[in-house]
């Protein structure tokens, strides 16, 4: 993991998924740090369908996925402006029943204001308190500028 997270820190996420791959030979168990840490190097080196295929490959590497994993891959979306796909990843993670953190529900509506879907957002936005979240200066200004983004500017000072 400590050598996953350097790579993570570096840039290097192809070394990271080689550093993963070779962890077996090692007899070294895969966890859920150094998945996460490994969804977070492809994240930070733009590789979003990387990091999503390893959050989905976690189960068959008997690592747990938990609120860090889907944060990452939720990050790696934004960066990917796949709105779409992070809305499903955020529907996962609640139906797998991940409890959602400031950090993942604000990466979900970064992801959203990227592509325009205030309304998701807003409602993200809205909804944290259920979850058990509250929203803090990131994910308010995710909102805000989901909606300034998409020209709803009236929305954002509600």
């Amino acid at each position: 993991s400590a050598a996953i997270s350097a790579c993570e820190k570096c840039g290097q996420w192809h070394r990271a998924l080689e550093f993963l791959r070779f962890m077996p030979r090692l007899r070294v168990e895969h966890t859920a740090v150094s998945c996460n840490a490994a969804i977070s190097a492809c994240g930070k080196g733009g590789e979003w369908r990387a990091a999503v295929s390893l959050l989905g490959a976690m189960p068959q590497l008997r690592a747990d996925r938990d609120v860090v994993s889907f944060s990452a891959a939720l990050s790696a979306r934004e960066g990917g402006g796949q709105w779409q796909l992070a809305v499903v990843l955020f529907g996962s993670m609640l139906r797998l029943r991940t409890a959602p953190d400031v950090v993942s529900c604000s990466a979900a509506m970064s992801t959203c204001e990227k592509g325009g879907r205030w309304q998701f957002a807003l409602s993200l936005l809205f909804s944290m308190p259920e979850l058990d979240v509250m929203p803090d200066a990131i994910s308010c200004n995710a909102a805000i500028s989901a909606c300034e983004k998409a020209g709803q500017w009236q929305r954002a000072i509600w």
